[in-house]
């Protein structure tokens, strides 16, 4: 089969093909954290994207984070991936709870900075699912509406007093049913003792990392951010 002409794809395609995430460094709490981001043009909102459980290796470029990164940006919102302290280039070690959402806090203010008039939206798989939860809980508490919040199976045993989910805006759980880290069973649960009004999707035959599963989950995400 000849090469496709690029010239002969839809104009956003080939303008997709163009951008890239740019490195960049945030001060933190305890120093400065890597982040990468990436900026699209008339952008409808901005994302940040919260990476899995650093002490098992978790990070930024984590397979499952780098598909929400791609999904979000491909519908038109700036997106930043950061790594959480003592995580590649960022400072610090880690505290794998209160640590990694004040990490997030300081990410998620200085995107607001820079994007005064777009609202912020999260998203987060596995311990990141718990980071990305208990930031939305804190910046609703600030007066910051979330429009939405996406949990990738998350670590819901992790949300416990003072941390909490944000009341407002909507609420997107997608759960891997043989998930091996995080037991669905828990998840499920949690999602029926839930007050607020939220979505649970389950994904069949799919383990934790998504593995031959990453096509259905960008097609999950991507309807429920228009």
């Amino acid at each position: 089969m000849p090469n496709q002409d690029v010239s002969t794809l839809p104009r956003v395609t080939e303008f997709l093909l163009l951008i890239r995430e740019n490195p960049l460094s945030i001060d933190g709490p305890c120093g400065p954290l890597e982040a990468l981001l990436c900026e699209v043009p008339d952008a409808r909102g901005v994302a940040l994207i919260c990476h899995p459980n650093p002490v098992r290796g978790g990070t930024m470029l984590n397979k499952v984070v780098s598909t929400l990164q791609r999904a979000v940006r491909d519908m038109g919102y700036h997106t930043l991936r950061f790594n959480y302290r003592g995580v590649g280039a960022s400072a610090g070690s880690h505290d794998m709870g209160t640590g990694e959402v004040d990490d997030a806090e300081t990410v998620a203010h200085w995107l607001r900075e820079k994007y005064p008039q777009l609202p912020l939206s999260l998203l987060g798989f596995s311990f990141g699912g718990f980071v990305a939860a208990a930031l939305g809980g804190r910046l609703e508490d600030q007066g910051v509406a979330i429009p939405r919040l996406f949990m990738v199976a998350p670590a819901v045993h992790r949300l416990l007093a003072p941390e909490h989910l944000p009341q407002g805006g909507e609420l997107v759980v997608v759960q891997p049913e043989q998930d091996e880290v995080v037991e669905p069973e828990s998840v499920y649960a949690w999602s029926a003792a839930l007050s607020r009004a939220h979505e649970l999707l389950k994904v069949a035959e799919c383990g934790h990392f998504f593995h031959g599963k990453l096509p259905e989950l960008k097609e999950l995400v991507q309807p429920r951010l228009q």
